[in-house]
């Protein structure tokens, strides 16, 4: 059962805890409240107090500071300041040289050790059970009353000198339909501590059985719910115990004290769009769910919108589904390695056969991705290999690009090749990409022919790629995207229906093999496009980056000046396409080699678009 302990001292001291002050001398590092919150306690060494502050403030989603004793200011309580039924009871751990060596009910043994520690307070005070109600939910205490589980995690806390620990996480089952308005629930009332850091297959944190919890007890996930997980203050006894000094005390789970101390980052009274969260579904298997805020969510919604337009008259508006740019951005984010495709041989009767759109888009989207300081590689035919070489060579050379990236290739073969080419030694379990994209690539129709727009199959000109889309489905781990503006598009299986009603030729050009995530645009480089400029307002989001980071680790600041560098502009687009025109590739329409893609000139439409773009991404909410 889980203890808390009430006490009151004198006015104006900023703490009420196990241990009392005559003359607090209590250091707040956050700011006064009128009502008791509970905390948990550790106590370290005074050589020791200066590094803890710190790691604890390079960790503020597990360990939310609220303040700290001064040394030599401090005693231990009297013992009827302890409630009736907490006598005898444990409340702290006993910590020598790292290892727990037992549980003790008081200090008062080691009180000339204390003169020279500091006892520092952790705050819990979010309530989870209220959150619950709040959103509608029943309230679900373990049996018992008894402590609520919690798990480590493989997600390392930020180090610092010599504290070093993984994350603790608590996990509640949530119906999926409820998610929402749990999670906004939460970050009313908690802020920061109350969002969620992940939401899913408790694997993807490194928890192998939800059954056998760190600390307290198990909790149980019934089919058709979701685990849900929180940071926990019982991260602090990793952190602890790594600092291996001779002597250290912390609260037993589930003992608290009452302070008037709060956050410094406490929520509101209302949440403003900037951290009203969104929860959207990006992975079935294993099951992931991620959040961004109202706001970013609706920027991410109008730079859809505004890449959907048909200057073509292809009639792509019939293909369009909501939130696919969003999804597959949000499931970008989270990836660590990124395979990127492109190639369109459209000019079968020219040398290079190859379209200028596709590529554009493409190194758009793997700069962005080289400054998130991800993976990524190009995959693209064989007998393209030495053109594309030269574009990103290029590319590099001229600026656009910050590095060199692989240029890979695939020759098929079988289901068992595709496996080997996505996954280290070819097991499944440990895929060498998480996410693939293809932008403006052929794509493989129902006849196992490819086709450009006027029904001229090219399969000659194109390698199997669409197999690594389709070995991804059955991967575990890895997400595809289709980037495309006519429906033939690698990935575009997602609306073939669409295509084939919709689409001239659409019966014989549908690209039979889908993605996860479809994105539709007017020309597929916008698509390109606003993928990086929808990473960017997702990284700079605050309620998604705390998110991707499980609330450990420091923040980087919005508009962060290498995501800003990073972003697509006129003249880097302008250099790629001089780029393709001084290698010979043409429009996709017209077929000159010239300044334009899909016969609209550079200089006009797609300038404009790529500003519009930009101006939206960059803009202050």
């Amino acid at each position: 059962m889980p203890f808390t302990l009430h006490l009151r001292s004198r006015l104006p001291s900023a703490i009420r805890s196990l241990i009392l002050q005559k003359k607090p001398n209590i250091r707040n590092t956050s700011s006064m409240a009128g009502e008791l919150r509970p905390a948990s306690l550790v106590v370290l060494p005074r050589s020791l107090a200066p590094a803890f502050e710190r790691f604890c403030q390079v960790n503020t989603g597990p360990l939310p500071l609220l303040g700290q004793s001064e040394p030599e200011k401090w005693m231990l309580p009297p013992q009827g300041a302890i409630s009736e039924t907490r006598m005898g009871h444990p409340q702290f751990w006993k910590y020598e040289f790292g290892a727990c060596t037992g549980s003790l009910a008081s200090l008062e043994q080691y009180s000339e050790q204390l003169k020279d520690m500091v006892a520092f307070f952790l705050g819990c005070s979010f309530s989870l059970e209220e959150a619950l109600e709040k959103a509608g939910l029943p309230r679900r205490d373990p049996a018992g009353h008894s402590q609520a589980g919690a798990y480590k995690t493989t997600v390392p806390c930020v180090t610092h000198a010599g504290f070093c620990c993984p994350l603790v996480v608590t996990m509640r089952p949530i119906p999926k339909d409820k998610l929402e308005g749990l999670v906004r629930a939460c970050c009313s009332l908690g802020g920061e501590q109350g969002q969620p850091v992940h939401m899913g297959d408790p694997e993807l944190l490194g928890i192998k059985e939800l059954s056998k919890p760190a600390y307290g007890d198990a909790m149980v996930c019934p089919p058709g719910e979701v685990p849900v997980f929180w940071p926990s203050p019982l991260t602090s006894l990793g952190a602890v115990s790594s600092c291996e000094t001779p002597l250290a005390f912390a609260s037993i789970p589930g003992c608290t004290v009452m302070t008037d101390l709060k956050d410094a980052k406490a929520p509101p009274g209302c949440l403003t769009p900037e951290r009203i969260p969104e929860v959207h579904h990006i992975s079935q298997d294993p099951l992931h769910y991620s959040i961004a805020s109202v706001s970013a969510s609706q920027k991410i919604r109008e730079l859809e919108s505004m890449i959907g337009i048909d200057p073509g008259n292809r009639g792509i508006g019939h293909l369009l589904c909501k939130d696919e740019l969003l999804k597959a951005s949000l499931s970008l984010s989270h990836a660590r390695s990124v395979l990127i495709t492109t190639g369109f041989p459209t000019h079968f009767n020219h040398e290079p056969p190859e379209e200028t759109d596709g590529p554009p888009g493409a190194v758009a989207l793997v700069a962005f991705l080289q400054a998130l300081e991800k993976e990524v590689a190009i995959i693209v035919d064989q007998r393209a290999w030495n053109l594309h070489q030269k574009i990103v060579e290029d590319a590099v050379e001229q600026g656009v690009l910050k590095t060199q990236i692989p240029i890979l290739t695939y020759q098929g073969g079988s289901v068992e090749a595709a496996q080997a080419f996505l996954c280290k030694n070819g097991d499944p379990q440990t895929p060498r990409f998480d996410h693939l994209v293809a932008i403006e690539r052929a794509g493989r129709a129902a006849d196992g022919n490819y086709y450009n727009a006027r029904k001229m199959n090219i399969k000659h000109l194109v390698d199997p790629i669409d197999d690594l889309f389709l070995a991804a489905k059955k991967i575990p781990g890895i997400s595809s995207t289709g980037v495309g503006d006519g429906g033939n598009e690698l990935g575009m299986g997602k609306v073939k229906e669409a295509v084939r009603r919709h689409i001239r030729h659409g019966n014989v050009i549908a690209c039979d093999v889908e993605a996860d995530f479809a994105v539709i645009a007017g020309v597929s480089n916008w698509g390109g496009y606003a993928l990086a400029c929808a990473l960017y307002i997702l990284y700079s989001c605050a309620v998604h980056s705390q998110y991707l980071r499980k609330a450990v680790g420091p923040s980087r600041a919005p508009g962060d000046q290498a995501w800003t560098q990073a972003l697509p502009s006129v003249i880097k687009e302008e250099k790629m396409l001089g780029i393709l025109v001084q290698h010979k590739v043409r429009s996709g329409v017209s077929g000159i080699v010239g300044m334009e893609v899909d016969g609209l000139p550079f200089h006009n439409t797609h300038a404009e678009m790529i500003q519009k773009l930009v101006d939206v991404t960059t803009a202050q909410v």
